[in-house]
């Protein structure tokens, strides 16, 4: 019989897990209810994609973004794993054969939207599948605490309802106690085993630096690292003007922010993660769902407003377990 660490080698080719991704996946697989917070590039969607490969049957996972959803379906994809996102884009009967795919053709991943399950429809052919797990990605949005929270969130108990056997796991990486809490009481798993990471990142080095001229020193920090970054700013019309102004000088940069069109917000994106400009300038807009590894400083020209914000923003930085930087830009 397989074990954890056999599917991690074949479809992930590590050969162990970081702290405390296997002691997660056994709760799992004993059928218990679980809620992993671990920081920003911590390997959480392994925490259910590995049990669900070893349980027999289908794995519900609620994920908050239509890019998110997109962008690990695809990597599952990549790994010869069979998986389908149920996105507004399928028409009725495309969503008919997806449901016969998941049944009958060896399909081990069902994502989709909290808004999606809210349909009578999807929730009838959810009931005639073999459900393994349900694992609810972003599970901060469940709680009104949470910095993100989504309303649709709080109808996610109809999974419970429609599959009371198969065990939840929630993952966040942004969560106070208040907000743990919360989303044991929404998703009825107030039994749930938490499990808790340090936040602490040795490979990110924390740097508070007093200037007056912002411009100058985002320059001088821009030229040091060379590399790829990001610059948050509190507000929307500075993401353009400090664009517009490292592109004048010769920096390649994108600007981001909620203001902005879907095409808009796509092009800024891809660009960044193709490094066409590798300086993405933008509100916490842009935010959830962002995974480049190789992020080598992020910089806030403002204070947060939040201690979380600040931790999962700066956690951008250095998912590669590179040297990587978190400088904000302060004033006496």
């Amino acid at each position: 019989m397989q074990t954890p660490v056999d599917v991690l080698k074949k479809y992930w080719n590590y050969d162990q897990f970081r702290h405390p991704q296997e002691e997660i996946i056994n709760t799992v697989l004993k059928g218990e209810n679980a809620v992993a917070l671990l920081p920003t590039g911590g390997g959480k969607s392994i925490c259910y994609q590995i049990p669900a490969l070893l349980m027999d049957g289908v794995c519900i996972v609620v994920s908050p973004l239509i890019a998110l959803i997109q962008d690990q379906v695809e990597n599952l994809k990549s790994r010869n794993i069979k998986a389908i996102a149920l996105t507004s884009r399928l028409s009725e009967d495309e969503i008919v054969i997806a449901f016969d795919n998941l049944q009958f053709g060896d399909f081990k991943f069902l994502y989709l939207s909290p808004e999606k399950l809210q349909s009578n429809f999807i929730q009838d052919k959810i009931k005639q599948l073999n459900v393994s797990l349900i694992a609810v990605d972003e599970a901060h949005c469940i709680s009104q605490w949470g910095h993100d929270f989504r309303p649709s969130y709080l109808k996610l108990p109809i999974l419970r309802e429609i599959h009371p056997n198969s065990p939840i796991i929630a993952v966040t990486a942004t969560a106070t106690e208040s907000v743990l809490s919360q989303i044991q009481e929404n998703l009825n798993i107030e039994n749930a085993v938490v499990f808790k990471k340090s936040f602490q990142r040795k490979n990110l080095q924390y740097n508070v630096i007093y200037c007056d001229d912002v411009f100058g020193k985002i320059i001088q920090i821009v030229k040091k690292i060379n590399a790829v970054l990001i610059i948050y700013t509190k507000n929307r019309n500075q993401t353009k003007e400090i664009s517009d102004f490292l592109n004048r000088n010769h920096f390649k940069s994108s600007f981001y922010h909620g203001g902005l069109s879907h095409t808009d917000k796509v092009i800024a994106f891809n660009n960044w993660m193709r490094e066409d400009t590798p300086i993405m300038v933008a509100t916490n807009a842009f935010g959830m769902g962002i995974d480049k590894a190789n992020v080598r400083a992020v910089i806030h020209t403002n204070i947060p407003d939040t201690l979380e914000n600040f931790i999962q923003e700066a956690g951008r930085a250095g998912r590669d377990g590179e040297k990587s930087y978190s400088v904000i830009l302060s004033n006496e």
